[in-house]
């Protein structure tokens, strides 16, 4: 099995480290503009590891990197995920990316025919959430008999938070500024409808020492499950996980207009207010020593057998301290490895379809136990 994983940015180094420790994986080619430098956790002595240097927007360079592999796996930003899927569908080449923007995931749903046609298959928002949530939610969904709410929440975290965020960077604070600025997308009484990101905060409750978090509507998490299920499913959402009082902070900054995007004049200078916030607050999240967590939530309610019913489904995973991989590397970029794997396997029907559309929640939550990344079911 050959692959070629797109970005040697945080996940996916991550992505790289994990196929490589997979039996029948012959080579993985890790591209990006620049990878003179890998993180240390790499395996640079071994021979399977390629390093490419790639520029994306150079499609005949893309086409002739896509020709040399048997599945691409994009952990770069969302925004060239659209052309990147339609090169694989040319190339002939499964693929599968982090996505997190549900307008591109549509525009590679359309080319669903042509990847049939090919005998591939592409993956879109195969991370966390998207991702993770939607295959436990979906089968939730599948082990009751009617289903009236599906709730998912996730978070990534300090282990030891600081005051005044309780938060530090875990991938990217432009993409963190970005779900704390854009609506939503949620079911509510059987319509997709939109609420406001940061809004509707309520507790939720782990075991100890994690305890009591806040849980607040960011976009993107449900994907196309809100359209799926709209008509069908009466109340569906997704909220991210904080330490108590993060929202109601990041809500005054976005109020006040710290974040943002049209510039504002500074002594003669047109800057761009999330700009700014980004060049003065992000070195102070970035906690090179700091160690994360990850913690997942996600509950189907509904019936079974004319009783009342709940599946339930919890995860806490902490920054692996023999290696040097965050928790949110390992849960995002081990995922896009396992669903890669799939791929390679040919275990995923061809077209397009997003990972609560295609893949089987069982051998999904046994992989990830397999890294020791431990899902529990109730």
């Amino acid at each position: 099995m050959r692959f070629l994983v797109l970005g040697r940015g945080l996940q996916g180094s991550a992505c790289a480290f994990d196929l490589l420790r997979q039996p029948g994986v012959t080579e993985v080619r890790l591209a990006d503009l620049d990878v003179t430098a890998l993180p240390a956790f790499l395996p640079t002595d071994d021979a399977r590891l390629v390093p490419v240097h790639l520029d994306v927007r150079q499609h005949e360079a893309v086409l002739r990197e896509f020709a040399q592999v048997d599945v691409v796996l994009s952990a770069i930003p969302y925004y060239f995920n659209g052309p990147l899927a339609a090169l694989a569908v040319q190339a002939g080449v499964s693929f599968a990316d982090l996505g997190g923007n549900t307008e591109i995931v549509f525009e590679q749903k359309a080319l669903h025919d042509a990847a049939v046609a090919k005998g591939v298959t592409v993956v879109p928002d195969t991370g966390l959430a998207p991702g993770m949530v939607n295959v436990l939610a979906e089968h939730g969904i599948a082990s009751l008999d009617t289903v009236e709410r599906v709730q998912l929440f996730v978070g990534g975290l300090p282990q030891h938070p600081e005051p005044p965020l309780n938060y530090q960077i875990v991938y990217s604070i432009e993409g963190v500024l970005d779900y704390y600025t854009t609506r939503s997308w949620v079911v509510r009484g059987g319509e997709r409808v939109q609420v406001d990101a940061l809004s509707e905060v309520e507790p939720v409750v782990f075991d100890a020492p994690v305890g009591t978090l806040e849980a607040f509507h960011t976009a993107g998490g449900l994907s196309t499950m809100a359209w799926r299920h709209a008509g069908r499913i009466p109340s569906m959402e997704y909220k991210t996980l904080r330490y108590p009082g993060h929202a109601r902070l990041m809500a005054d900054m976005r109020a006040l207009g710290l974040f943002d995007t049209e510039p504002v004049d500074v002594k003669g200078a047109r800057v761009s207010p999330r700009d700014a916030f980004i060049a003065t607050v992000g070195p102070k999240l970035r906690k090179p020593d700091g160690r994360d967590l990850v913690a997942l939530r996600v509950l189907v309610t509904g019936t079974k057998g004319g009783a009342p019913a709940t599946r339930r489904y919890d995860l806490l995973d902490r920054y692996d301290e023999a290696h040097g991989i965050t928790a949110m590397m390992r849960v995002t970029g081990y995922t896009l490895a396992i669903t890669g794997r799939m791929l390679a396997e040919r275990t995923l029907a061809p077209g397009v379809h997003t990972m609560d559309e295609c893949v089987p929640a069982v051998p999904y939550i046994a992989a990830l136990a397999e890294r020791g990344i431990v899902v529990q079911v109730h």
